[in-house]
């Protein structure tokens, strides 16, 4: 036999196509040519699949060797290919059966003794095979990470003799991954260690219940880092598909996989010198940024005036969409981006305006103001909950050391009723309702449309403000296990809209 098929997968964003591997042998002059829109990777392969065969005891064949990578129009990058191109040349040869590589895919880089090695992206080729009903074929170093996928036959090899023996129908040629041991998740940090800000922990808590992003000003040192980084604690864990969806994107990411970590909700905080690129993601082969990879979870932006103003601003369509398309001369990836936004601030500069427990020494109140607007309008106008987080006086500090504050436990009870409630009347969390569905679930009475249209005039809401105040006021009755918004929901959702004010 001189031509061979097997099938291996792409990476393009979080999806794998197919790609078939074909190999044909044909009579000239020995060489070995890679078509198929190959990157310098995936030519790199020529001279590791040779040495890989050679030193396993294979033999080379010296002819003319092409391998084609359908879709030809379809770019090809990375590593991945090594195996699908190594069985292919031993079917071409003879050297395994003509049928062998049938109902299986193969994927892995093989080193120059025939070792396999493990790559980034398994995931989304897991996925993708089990939705083709074949058999993957992959390096041991995989293999935990593609058991995520339930339904699916792996076969873990390390070594490209033992792939041989087990298409050769013995068994004893796929490895034998040790059993893996009991997730560790290490503790969250727990609410229970944030002292006094009751303000401040009711708004996580409802921000938390209704998924709605959350702004906190306040100056240096009063907890809002530490408020921030204990909402994952309160927030209830990931359902199997959402923990397969975040754990596809860090896998194409190249980020390592925990087993102890890939239920709970992602918490991604980069530093406030992170470029556009970096947050929404990028590069001549797209792949996912900051927002991506907190899909389903948590994006904190601490210091955020100190961002980029154009930075700050690729966030703004993201926000509302839950997904970024990002586009390239030659190809276009789609990333989901469903995150919940979490940012601090200062007042000022220096921290410290409208601090009664510390007078600000240099910032005049235009400088002040003017370090503010830092936030542009329309995307502080896609921050749900605005709040301030005053200083705390060192009586509060020194009570904190005896008063037991609610832990995370039992604010995330009371946050996983409210989801409850929600998904059972709509569907969805109250901060991602259409139209449809807040005319429908947030009906006012006459009292709450009075005091609603009066915070309107006075406040110069905008509609989208207007519509988030009442997602706002809607999570509220939730968490009150009210049917309907009372005026005191209105009124607390009101008060969260602390930047309207200023």
């Amino acid at each position: 036999m001189t031509l061979a098929t097997t099938v291996c997968r792409a990476a393009v964003g979080v999806t794998s196509p197919a790609v078939m591997v074909e190999t044909h042998l044909a009579n000239g002059l020995p060489s070995f040519n890679i078509v198929g829109l190959p990157e310098k990777a995936v030519q790199e392969s020529r001279d590791r699949v040779r040495s890989a065969l050679l030193n396993s005891g294979f033999d080379f064949p010296a002819r003319r060797i092409t391998v084609n990578l359908a879709p030809a129009d379809l770019p090809k990058q990375g590593s991945r290919f090594d195996l699908a191109i190594a069985v292919g040349i031993l079917i071409a040869s003879d050297q395994l059966p003509s049928q062998a590589a049938d109902g299986h895919e193969f994927i892995g880089e093989l080193s120059l003794a025939g070792a396999l090695r493990p790559v980034s992206g398994i995931l989304p080729m897991a996925l993708a095979t089990r939705r083709q009903g074949a058999d993957l074929v992959l390096p041991v170093e995989n293999f935990a990470e593609a058991c995520l996928v339930k339904g699916l036959v792996l076969c873990p090899v390390t070594h490209l003799l033992g792939v041989s023996a087990f298409l050769d129908g013995r068994q004893d040629g796929l490895a034998k991954p040790p059993a893996p041991p009991p997730p560790e998740r290490p503790p969250l940090a727990d609410l229970a260690e944030v002292a006094g800000q009751a303000q401040a922990r009711r708004a996580l808590e409802v921000a938390a219940a209704g998924r709605h992003n959350l702004l906190m000003m306040g100056p240096p040192g009063s907890g809002k880092s530490m408020l921030a980084r204990r909402l994952p604690g309160i927030l209830p864990m990931l359902t199997e598909d959402e923990a397969l969806q975040s754990a596809a994107i860090r896998s194409v990411a190249g980020l390592p996989f925990v087993p102890g970590d890939w239920l709970r909700r992602p918490f991604r905080a980069p530093h406030h010198t992170a470029s556009g690129a970096a947050l929404v993601g990028g590069g001549g082969a797209p792949r996912p940024g900051e927002i991506s990879l907190a899909h389903h979870g948590v994006l904190f932006l601490d210091e955020l005036p100190e961002f980029d103003s154009r930075v700050l601003e690729v966030l703004r369509e993201p926000l509302e969409t839950g997904r970024i398309l990002i586009s390239r001369a030659a190809r276009q990836a789609e990333f989901p981006a469903d995150f919940q936004l979490v940012a601090a601030m200062n007042p000022c500069k220096c921290g410290y305006a409208g601090d009664p427990l510390r007078a600000c020494a240099s910032c005049s109140s235009e400088q002040a103001s003017r370090y503010q607007r830092r936030i542009s309008g329309p995307l502080r106008d896609r921050i749900d909950i605005q709040i301030e987080v005053p200083g705390l006086p060192q009586a509060t500090l020194l009570d904190g050391l005896n008063v037991n504050a609610e832990d995370s436990k039992t604010v995330r009870d009371r946050v996983q009723r409210a989801w409850d409630r929600q998904l059972q009347r709509q569907g969805t969390a109250n901060a991602r309702m259409n139209q449809k569905q807040m005319k429908r679930h947030c009906g006012l009475p006459d009292l709450g449309q009075r005091l609603l249209a009066d915070a309107i005039d006075k406040l110069g809401l905008s509609a989208r403000a207007f519509h988030r105040i009442l997602r706002i006021a809607r999570t509220v009755a939730d968490l009150d296990t009210s049917e309907r918004i009372e005026p005191r929901h209105l009124t607390e959702a009101i008060g969260y809209r602390r930047l309207d004010r200023a």
